[in-house]
């Protein structure tokens, strides 16, 4: 089970999924399949027939930035209820069987929704989707079952928060980035929040968010389109509509008009780092055209080997051991960009933070080359084609458009968008947004020797 939190994964989440918005494919992409189901569940299907393997994954429409006000976490904590017994299936059976059949599972969480998936030979579809509808509407919640995961969750966050300086720094600077937006709320829950979860927020939780009409189905691999659609119908489709629920509008950001900082000293740090964020849009929100910009900006910037910031920072002036810029386009609010890095030998954390502004200077005041951009752009298409090797994150692709107001289409014509992306688009986009006056910075340094 997985946290998705909106600080930077890049080194450790597949890039296809955090760090690519409404991806797409090549003319070459096989076909997908889509359709609804008369319960208001979603399906999509992509076949790819290159091995005997089918990923099944169902996404809710529902992450931490639903949360009630004073109930955070309760997202997170609900995936892992997800595990535990239904009325016709003991604690422990569903994932019992997929370890019997050779199959992986797991699940994840992130702001803007949860996902479940199990990868298994394709004689076993049916099997996983009659466990997943199971539990869509029959899960057991009892006290005891509610408290030992919490002490889980608690345990989870102790582990993976508050012993890691680099976490904890990261919290802090998302909930001074976003002054108004839950954005700013960790995924996994403040933990004072996570200690008075209780068995009515959980069942109240369930009924409101777990109905097939605010869920996606995707299923992709060695499999018939329609012999998916009959499954679906069949095993799906006798649920029950869940609650109308009203469309998903969360509080957004004021004006921004300050530059802050946030530091954390700590004895645990030994080398000093620093982050700078700014809020801007996502694919959703953007205006036509921006989200891609911003997307060939954080390539040219820092995306990789080519970027600027590496070829500057790293190879150049030998001043940094790590460094690069990100964009997080897949979120259904507005969302983040942001750059990072960290000094190598003799130089300090100014030095890098530096050099770095002064490659978002050159972009704002001189632009970027015709030729970068195309460089950008082949990069950037190439590792979406590479992409459709991985049969999960092709579902994933289509799971996180879907859950975040892109459509079956959009993804489809991603990469025409991004083909359009002019160099005049990449400079106007870093003038409009990367305001430094407006930025969040975030600094983690290592304990003064006394």
């Amino acid at each position: 089970m997985n946290l998705i939190p909106g600080a930077v994964r890049r080194a450790a989440i597949a890039a296809v999924f955090m760090t690519v918005p409404v991806t797409a494919f090549s003319e070459q992409a096989p076909s997908v399949d889509y359709f609804s189901l008369d319960n208001g569940l979603e399906v999509v299907v992509i076949p790819d027939r290159r091995a005997p393997v089918v990923t099944h994954m169902l996404w809710y429409k529902v992450g931490s930035a639903d949360e009630d006000p004073g109930k955070s976490g309760i997202a997170h904590f609900f995936e892992h209820l997800m595990f535990k017994g239904t009325t016709n299936h003991a604690p422990g059976e569903f994932s019992a069987r997929v370890a019997e059949v050779g199959g992986r599972e797991n699940a994840f969480t992130s702001y803007d929704y949860t996902a479940y998936y199990q990868q298994v030979a394709p004689t076993e579809l049916r099997t996983m989707m009659e466990f997943e509808a199971d539990r869509m509407v029959n899960l057991v919640l009892t006290d005891e079952v509610i408290g030992p995961e919490r002490d889980v969750i608690i345990e989870e966050r102790n582990s993976r928060v508050e012993n890691d300086p680099s976490s904890l720094l990261s919290e802090e600077v998302s909930a001074t980035l976003y002054q108004n937006h839950p954005y700013r709320i960790p995924v996994i829950g403040w933990m004072h929040e996570i200690e008075q979860l209780n068995r009515e927020d959980a069942i109240d939780f369930y009924k409101r968010y777990y109905a097939p009409n605010n869920a996606v189905l995707v299923v992709a691999g060695d499999v018939d389109p329609g012999e998916v659609r009959e499954m679906a119908t069949e095993i799906y489709g006798k649920i029950p509509r869940g609650p109308k629920l009203e469309e998903r509008v969360r509080p957004t950001e004021p004006e921004q008009n300050t530059k802050r900082t946030v530091q954390l000293t700590d004895d645990r740090v030994a080398v000093p780092s620093f982050s700078k964020r700014w809020v801007v849009p996502s694919y959703r929100t953007a205006e036509p055209g921006e989200a891609e910009a911003l997307d060939i900006f954080s390539e040219v910037l820092g995306g990789g080997l080519r970027s600027r910031i590496y070829q500057e920072l790293i190879v150049k002036q030998g001043i940094a051991s790590s460094a690069g810029a990100f964009y997080q386009g897949v979120s259904l609010d507005d969302t983040s960009f942001g750059v990072y890095g960290s000094p190598r030998g003799e130089a300090t954390l100014e030095q890098v933070e530096k050099a770095i502004d002064a490659e978002i200077a050159k972009i704002v005041d001189e632009g970027v080359t015709q030729d970068e951009v195309e460089k950008a752009k082949k990069r950037y298409l190439r590792s979406m084609i590479f992409a459709r090797d991985d049969q999960s994150g092709m579902a994933r692709i289509y799971g996180s458009a879907l859950t975040t107001g892109s459509t079956v289409e959009d993804v489809a014509k991603w990469t025409d968008r991004i083909r359009e992306v002019t160099p005049e688009a990449v400079q106007k986009v870093a003038k409009k947004y990367l305001d430094d006056r407006r930025s969040v910075a975030g600094y983690l340094l290592p304990e003064e020797a006394n």
